[in-house]
């Protein structure tokens, strides 16, 4: 395992205009000056936290997939964030994982937000999504799954890493801030959160407070209201020593949620 550069994006989204935001989120990225391993963008990143899937979800070789391909080809690193897709009829709020190269995994959010009504026009997944890079074991959910502890605990050392990209609005950000360190310490793992920032089309304010929590519950970085394009690296030999030190994922309780 090689310690793993990570470059997020706390943005300001422009609500229901695709063209915009891939436009506005490739000029903020062109200030990356030093390589990176993955870039993580927000949820719905193309179009904000909208239910309008009928006239926005794209085919998974629409134009957004293909921006992720070129991205992920020009910085030769992962791209990852969560869109909204058409398939058989159905939409979903999917997180793809982009590699260079073309291929990718997806996880469809499995935890549909009732109190935005997100359940009422999205169909949620099934199947969480353990991918790897650098030897690094990545788990990469979106945003209201943080809330379920079961779905997200660390059995037997499962990932490493876990990434949160989110539309998390401003009002319940002391829960942000509370449960992305808890979930850090419970699974002995970095946890990553990416959240935009600014007014939704429903005038609903997102102060971001994207962090990133070692698995000791350190802050390596914290940001809030503002936009930023910031690349910090995780550190392999610091995950090893907590784990080492505090075996207490060897006595977790084994389950399975079916």
């Amino acid at each position: 395992m090689d310690n793993l550069k990570i470059t997020l994006f706390q943005g300001y989204l422009f609500w229901e205009k695709p063209d915009k935001n891939l436009q506005n989120i490739s000029l903020r990225l062109s200030g990356i000056r030093e390589k990176t391993d993955l870039i993580i963008l927000p949820e719905m990143f193309s179009t904000g936290f909208t239910m309008n899937a009928a006239e926005l979800a794209e085919p998974m070789n629409g134009k957004t997939m293909q921006w992720m391909h070129k991205i992920a080809a020009q910085y030769d690193c992962v791209v990852t964030g969560s869109l909204i897709i058409t398939e058989k009829g159905k939409y979903y709020n999917r997180l793809v994982w982009m590699r260079p190269d073309g291929s990718y995994n997806c996880y469809d959010k499995r935890h549909l937000f009732a109190l935005g009504k997100e359940n009422e026009t999205y169909t949620p997944g099934t199947k969480k999504l353990i991918v790897e890079l650098k030897g690094w074991k990545i788990c990469p959910v979106i945003c209201y799954d943080l809330r379920f502890p079961v779905w997200l605990r660390n059995v037997e050392e499962a990932y490493d890493l876990l990434l949160i990209v989110a539309n998390w609005p401003e009002r319940r950000a002391l829960h942000w801030r509370t449960l992305i360190p808890a979930r850090a310490v419970e699974n002995q793992t970095y946890v990553i959160g990416v959240n935009r920032v600014g007014h939704d089309g429903n005038e609903i304010y997102h102060s971001g407070d994207s962090t990133c929590i070692d698995p000791n519950g350190n802050v390596v970085y914290y940001k809030r209201d503002e936009e930023d394009v910031y690349t910090f690296t995780v550190n392999a030999d610091e995950l090893i020593k907590a784990r080492r030190a505090f075996p207490f994922l060897k006595d977790a309780d084994k389950f399975e949620i079916l």
